[in-house]
This record gives structure tokens, sequence and C-alpha cells, in this order.
């Protein structure tokens, strides 16, 4: 299972330091020559990097929101004990089963009408709510299990429910905040649909459209060099995979956090 899963990304990879030519004679061989030039030709493309900040401001915008939004939501749910708390996490969880596709239609109206139609905010604002859903299905369980004596025990030495929540639940809940905070930025790095719908037909120019998008665009306009456009797949992918990787453990742990509560 891991050999399918990794084995198309290792041949995009690879297939980056091979020639068209030599692509198109041997598709399943190894580079011969192996070559930079594919690299070169796409680090030195201004669209390139112009597709990059996108991306970013995308990704950080919607990771930012969501680490916000939901410990705040989900401090509410688990901590306070209110009438409708328990139908207010269903209609969280009721969510995961409305995915982007059913809203498209009426997002992109609701977007042309309040004015983000074609905006990096008309992509953000709607990722943070469609994300939503699982941060809150893992933080509640989280912050549930950290036990009540630690804010009665804070409450006796002065501290307020919200600072109760700077000083002591921030830090302890930190890789729930992680794990959710990394499937945010991956989710929104790798997003698609949304940008299509929102970006795409609206006049920001190509050059600052986010990496999914950019990938289309330079499929289309260099489908003949298909060794150029395994590279500019590998160079859009590098980022998500490194942050998450380097976070891997931490998700690890707040998904067994989440699990236990």
């Amino acid at each position: 299972m891991a050999g399918l899963a990794i084995g198309p990304v290792l041949y995009v990879f690879i297939g980056g330091f091979r020639t068209t030519a030599d692509l198109n004679a041997d598709p399943a061989g190894l580079p011969d020559p192996w070559t930079l030039q594919n690299w070169a030709t796409v680090l030195g493309a201004p669209r390139f990097w112009g597709n990059v900040f996108a991306s970013v401001v995308l990704a950080a915008g919607t990771t930012a929101g969501v680490v916000i939004a939901g410990i705040m939501a989900a401090f509410v749910i688990a901590r306070y004990d209110f009438r409708g708390r328990q139908g207010l996490y269903t209609l969280f969880t009721a969510g995961l089963m409305f995915p982007l596709t059913v809203a498209a239609l009426p997002l992109t109206l609701l977007l042309r009408t309040l004015g983000l139609h074609g905006t990096y905010l008309g992509v953000i604002i709607p990722s943070i709510a469609f994300a939503l859903p699982t941060t809150i299905i893992i933080l509640v369980p989280f912050l549930r299990a950290i036990p009540d004596e630690l804010e009665e025990a804070a409450s006796i030495d002065g501290a307020s429910r919200l600072g109760f929540f700077w000083r002591i639940l921030l830090p302890l809940s930190m890789p729930g905040l992680v794990t959710v905070g990394v499937l945010a930025f991956v989710g929104s790095w790798n997003g698609y649909l949304l940008p299509l719908l929102v970006i795409s037909t609206g006049t920001l120019p190509q050059d600052l459209w986010p990496l999914p998008l950019g990938v289309t665009q330079f499929s289309t306009q260099y489908s003949q060099d298909t060794a150029a456009v395994l590279a500019y797949t590998s160079l859009a992918m590098i980022p998500a995979l490194a942050f998450f990787l380097v976070a891997e453990k931490r998700i690890v742990g707040g998904l067994q956090g989440a699990v236990k509560g």
C-alpha cells in the first residue's frame, strides 16, 4: 500500500530530472542523462514564484483562521455547560457530510453578492468554514480530556476563565492545534476546486493564481514539454510534503489525544 501511494510521487519527482525525449523513449526508465534544466526553467519563471506567493497567502490565512476560530469554538463546546451544547457539536459534525461540490453554486453567488469573488479572501473564508468540522471534532475531545482540577486550581489562584484559556489550556492543547493547523495548511495548499471557482473566473492575473491552478496552466502552456511539467508539479508538492513530514509526530500525538479524550 505504501508503494502504491509513494510510487506515483517518486515517478513525478524523478521524471523532472529527465528530458522529454528520454521520457518518450522509455517512460518507465531512469534519467539518462540526469538533467537540472527543467528545474532551472521552472525556478526561473516569474509565474512560478507568483503562484507560490498566492499559495502561501491562502494557506497561511486559512491555517490561522482555522486554528483561531477552531480553538475558540472548541473551548466553549468542551468546557462550558449550556443548553444546546450537544446539538451545536452535532451541527459541526454534520458539516462533514456536505462537500464543497454541493455548495459550489450558492457559494459562488454569495461571494459575488459580497464582492469577494475573484479575491484571496473569497477563498480563505470558505476554506476556514469547510475545515472547521474536522477541527472541532479533533479539538473538542482533546480539550475535554484536560482535567477539571487544573481549571479549579487556576480559579483558586485568581485566574479567570480567559486567563485559564491563555495560560494553561493553550499550551496543553498545542499537539491538537498543530494537528489541525497542518491539516488545514496541506488542505489549502492542495486545494483546487475552490480556487478554480473563485479565482480563475475573477480578475486576478494568472501569475497570482495558487499553485494547483498554476500547474494546470503550466501543463497547458508546455504540453509538449512533459519533463518540465513534472518538474513544476514536483516543486508544487514539496512544501506541503515537507511541512507534513516535519510535523508528523505532533500530528500523531494530537490525534491520539483526541481519541483518548
